[in-house]
């Protein structure tokens, strides 16, 4: 079971946009990407589908060490356990405040 998955809000911990929050978009083996988060300019040259070219933005995946879930209760940084609930099935569970995280 992953701990950060699609659609969790995360926190930046670390590198260029450390402090920036948003929400996971991929998740690729140890890497994943964040909207917002690592946004660079790319060119594209013309075709038949984009026939003026030009720039666009891009986001870029980052380490997953570099994040940290947000906690619900409290809005920031956590960590995450995996916990078996009353039924024998894992749970994430936030370290800080103890709240259930949605799978």
């Amino acid at each position: 079971m992953k701990k950060i998955r699609k659609d969790d809000n995360v926190i930046v911990i670390a590198g260029k946009d450390k402090g920036k929050t948003g929400k996971v978009l991929r998740v690729q083996d140890e890497r994943i990407v964040v909207e917002g988060i690592a946004v660079v300019q790319r060119t594209q040259k013309a075709s038949q589908q984009n026939p003026n070219g030009g720039f666009f933005s891009k986001e870029l995946s980052i380490h997953i060490s570099n994040v940290a879930m947000i906690s619900p209760k409290t809005g920031k940084a956590t960590r995450v356990k995996i916990e078996k609930n009353e039924k024998g099935k894992n749970q994430r569970v936030a370290v800080k405040c103890g709240s259930i995280l949605p799978s």
